[in-house]
Parts: C-alpha cells; sequence; structure tokens
C-alpha cells in the first residue's frame, strides 16, 4: 500500500508551517502568561504590565504577536486600548494547552469574557 492511500487526506506544507508558527508564536512564557491573564480578564496594557510583572513596552511587543495570530482581540475604550483573549477554537485550544500543562483550573465563569449581551460559545 503506498503512502497515498494509506493518507489520503495529509495536509499540505503551508498548512504544517502554519501549525509550526503558532508553535514557535507559544515558545515564549511570557506571550504564554499575557495570554493566559487574556482568557480571563480584559485589560489594557498598563494593567496587563501590572498583573504580568512585566514593562509596557515589552507587554506591547508580545500583544502585537498574539493579536497578529488572531489569539486575541483588541478595542478602544476611551484612550485606552483593552485586549482579550478570542474566542476562537485556536485560542480555545491554547488555553487548554496551557490548563493542562500547568495543571491548573481556570474558573469557567471567566474564561473567555464576552462584551456584555453576547452569548459564551461553548466548544
Amino acid at each position: 500500500m503506498s503512502s497515498s492511500e494509506m493518507l489520503p487526506s495529509m495536509p499540505d506544507s503551508s498548512e504544517f508551517s502554519s501549525v509550526a508558527d503558532l508553535f514557535k508564536l507559544l515558545g515564549d512564557s511570557s506571550r504564554l502568561k499575557i495570554f493566559w491573564i487574556l482568557c480571563h480578564w480584559e485589560a489594557c496594557v498598563t494593567n496587563i504590565s501590572e498583573r504580568a510583572g512585566m514593562t509596557s513596552p515589552a507587554v506591547s511587543h508580545h500583544l502585537k504577536f498574539l493579536k497578529a495570530s488572531q489569539l486575541i482581540t483588541s478595542s478602544r475604550k476611551g484612550k485606552e486600548v483593552y485586549y482579550r483573549a478570542a474566542d476562537t477554537v485556536q485560542a480555545h485550544m491554547v488555553h487548554d494547552m496551557i490548563k493542562t500543562g500547568l495543571k491548573i483550573l481556570c474558573p469557567e465563569q471567566d474564561c473567555f469574557m464576552v462584551a456584555p449581551g453576547q452569548a459564551k460559545i461553548d466548544f
């Protein structure tokens, strides 16, 4: 039996590259910490910095990568930009990997905060 018969629906190289890029992004503990915070709390750079124990420029640098990967979203409220985890399959998967890796339980009502008036999507 040939490999094409055994693996008829194997993704192409570009799909594996996309997954590899996500794993590279997640290879930074500071980024994981910021993402975990944003799964439980919508916050501006200053508040994330205080909670994560990092400088604001460092947090901003990591937020840029998390946003480009579509793991987080942002919204402007007055002069501040607030960030939170995106409510996507990919973001839930990353959160679950962190939770499993750290062997912690997250308060369900706080995971993947939703805007007032929006329903939480369960996967």
